[in-house]
């Protein structure tokens, strides 16, 4: 078995975001995981939603530590990670009635970000949910000195990634008939968005 990887945030915000999803993701059966990562979240959220068949997906090069917390976990209702890079054309076959993703538009650039909406244009039903957990800047400005502190130290490891402005996110939401039914305040100066698709 290889070895786990291990994000200690995916510790530190698991409890937070799932008391969110056990309300928003109650009457869906189909989940699409945007970025699994680790697989951490993965393995913790699908034993408290039971009723949820939880799809993993992730670029390549992480589907050996996600693979690694699935088979040490060995839940019936969650599945191999699918190979997913919002800078390709194809996504994934299949439909969803659900999408998460957990910290993923900030290391994104904005032309991925684009991309990542307009997937979940392609994948989610009329009447799913999208629910995605991070950071935000509202009417342009940071919500903390810490999410200032963060977008600095993310710009420089990369000049394209960044705090991304709630309103810019939701009009590419918005792009794909989505539309946003709670704004949740979490610990850390986070938030998670919840859009539904109503078209």
């Amino acid at each position: 078995m290889s070895e786990k990887p291990f994000a200690e945030s995916c510790v530190q915000n698991r409890e937070p975001i799932i008391a969110v999803l056990r309300d928003v993701f109650a009457d869906f059966r189909r989940v699409l995981e945007i970025g699994s990562g680790t697989g951490q979240h993965a393995v913790y959220f699908a034993p408290e939603l039971p009723h949820l068949v939880w799809q993993t997906a992730d670029v390549t090069q992480h589907h050996a530590g996600i693979r690694a917390w699935l088979e040490e976990a060995a839940l019936p209702n969650v599945l191999p990670p699918l190979a997913l890079d919002v800078n390709q054309p194809d996504w994934p076959s299949g439909r969803y009635d659900a999408v998460f993703s957990a910290n993923t538009l900030h290391i994104m650039s904005w032309p991925e970000v684009e991309k990542c909406f307009e997937g979940v244009g392609t994948v989610l039903e009329v009447g799913g949910v999208l629910a995605v957990y991070g950071p935000f800047n509202y009417n342009g400005a940071f919500t903390s000195d810490s999410n200032a502190r963060f977008d600095a130290w993310l710009k420089s490891r990369d000049p394209a990634s960044g705090v991304r402005d709630f309103e810019a996110v939701d009009a590419l939401a918005r792009a794909q008939g989505l539309v946003l039914q709670q704004d949740v305040a979490m610990p850390s100066n986070n938030r998670t968005l919840v859009w539904q698709r109503i078209k």
